[in-house]
């Protein structure tokens, strides 16, 4: 390869690095999700390990776009990395958000279904931090179709325990909490709508590329 390729080249690794610390992240914000559900005692200290986790997507993130604007050849289309990371980090960001909401809403007990719903977006975030180690080999490996497809199946599980446990919830008769348990189900349902945002663009990655 001439020098000049070489050099347009020469972030390439650096762009996938960072997705791959995002995606770390994403895994690591939804354990201690299922860590805080599990164990309300532990609430604020595990919310302050989230908030320092989402900080650091949102520079993750911020990082991949500056990579991008220096970069003249990417490792894929700038389309696709570009929607990975901010997909990703949203899915930081919801996960954050709801602890966030357990403590000013002032939960005191663990509602149901959300330990379960947690479960499911941790089996997510570890299908799509493994696909994401492996986009560097993208071309050898169509296997990671095969995760994307665990996602989907995660995301319908989810679908289906939040119909369950919004339906349930409706039947109560505290309006005020009402209210805050279902903001709080949203965000767990769209936070799994992210993971299948992240799966459905790295498929298209794999489609594209092998």
């Amino acid at each position: 390869m001439p020098q000049w390729m070489s050099w347009l080249k020469s972030n390439e690794k650096e762009i996938l690095a960072i997705l791959n610390n995002l995606a770390c992240k994403a895994e690591e914000v939804s354990k201690l999700l299922v860590e805080l559900f599990s164990d309300f005692d532990k609430l604020n200290e595990v919310h302050a390990k989230i908030k320092k986790l989402e900080r650091e997507a949102d520079e993750d993130t911020h990082s991949v776009f500056e990579e991008l604007n220096k970069t003249f050849i990417t490792p894929f289309d700038r389309e696709d990395i570009s929607r990975i990371a901010s997909k990703t980090d949203d899915i930081v960001d919801y996960i954050e958000g709801i602890s966030g909401r357990i403590i000013n809403f002032k939960i005191k007990s663990p509602p149901p279904y959300m330990l379960e719903i947690a479960k499911e977006l941790y089996v997510a975030t570890k299908e799509i931090n493994y696909m994401i180690t492996r986009l560097n080999n993208v071309k050898a490996d169509k296997s990671i179709i095969e995760h994307c497809r665990k996602i989907n199946e995660s995301e319908h599980r989810v679908d289906d325990i939040y119909r369950k446990a919004v339906g349930e919830l409706l039947d109560a008769t505290d309006v005020i909490s009402i209210i805050k348990l279902k903001d709080i189900y949203e965000a767990l349902e769209t936070a799994s709508d992210r993971c299948l945002d992240v799966a459905d663009s790295v498929e298209d990655i794999v489609l594209k590329y092998t």
